[in-house]
């Protein structure tokens, strides 16, 4: 399994659309925080004003409550509305689907018939393409408000490195997302558009609702998407870390045994 997963990492770091979306989460991320510097930034409101615009208390205030956010803080603005999520999970679901596309899975399959192998080599991996994009949010996130001149107040190295992780885990748990439904449907179709639906939250959203008419518990806190919110709250740091992690596992569990199901049960 390890000649496996060497093989699927050599072809994740060669992969043209793995830089791509590298490329596009970078982008969009410098695009939020330049518009975060504009809208913090005393002079451009001035400006506004002086030339027409409508700034009232409720923008002066915004913009002081920006000024003095810290680096986690801003990170739970730009990154806790699970952009990242919808990321990993578009970026597994188009490296897995290459198998199946350019028929190579059928040569693994023969190399390595014990499917399981197949399956943890991907999880594995998915593992790895989610730490990358983490932590190259989370590393913007730090980095891009000082090219604009924003100057949050600095978190600890510790606090910062406990961040990662904890918001690596559910990213890892969601990715498997687009492994189980790729290896399910053999198309990226299914795996794209429930990684935008879900990764946005709105099936939580609709669990909740679902969940209010019937009488049903709160389901939708233990949605990854509702996790990643809960991952840094303002004032609060880290948010019960053994829910983050309960539910990390109890997602990749439900996802890797799909998978491995799906993958069992049908012909390649």
């Amino acid at each position: 399994m390890f000649n496996l997963l060497r093989m699927d990492l050599r072809r994740l770091f060669k992969t043209r659309s793995f830089y791509i979306i590298l490329g596009v989460t970078a982008g969009l991320i410098l695009m939020v925080v330049l518009l975060t510097a504009v809208v913090s930034d005393p002079e451009t409101l001035d400006y506004v004003d002086v030339h027409g615009g409508e700034i009232d208390d409720i923008d002066l205030r915004m913009s002081e409550e920006i000024r003095n956010m810290t680096q986690l803080d801003l990170a739970y603005e730009v990154l806790g509305g699970g952009f990242l999520l919808v990321i990993a999970g578009i970026g597994v679901t188009l490296f897995v689907s290459g198998d199946f596309t350019s028929g190579f899975v059928k040569n693994i399959c023969c190399a390595q018939p014990r499917r399981v192998h197949y399956v943890l080599s991907k999880a594995l991996a998915a593992g790895v393409y989610s730490a990358v994009i983490t932590l190259l949010g989370t590393l913007l996130i730090l980095l891009a408000p000082y090219l604009y001149g924003m100057r949050p107040v600095p978190n600890t190295a510790l606090e910062i490195l406990r961040y990662l992780f904890w918001m690596w885990l559910p990213h890892w748990a969601f990715s498997l997302m687009g492994l189980a439904l790729v290896l399910l449907t053999r198309s990226a179709t299914l795996g794209i558009i429930l990684s935008l639906v879900a990764g946005g939250g709105l099936t939580a959203v609709m669990a909740g609702t679902l969940g209010k008419l019937l009488g049903w518990p709160p389901l939708e806190q233990y949605f990854l998407s509702t996790v990643v919110k809960g991952v840094y709250v303002p004032q609060s740091g880290i948010a019960q870390p053994g829910v983050i992690l309960a539910c990390a596992a109890a997602w990749a569990v439900i996802y890797g045994a799909g998978s491995l199901l799906a993958m069992e049960k049908r012909d390649i």
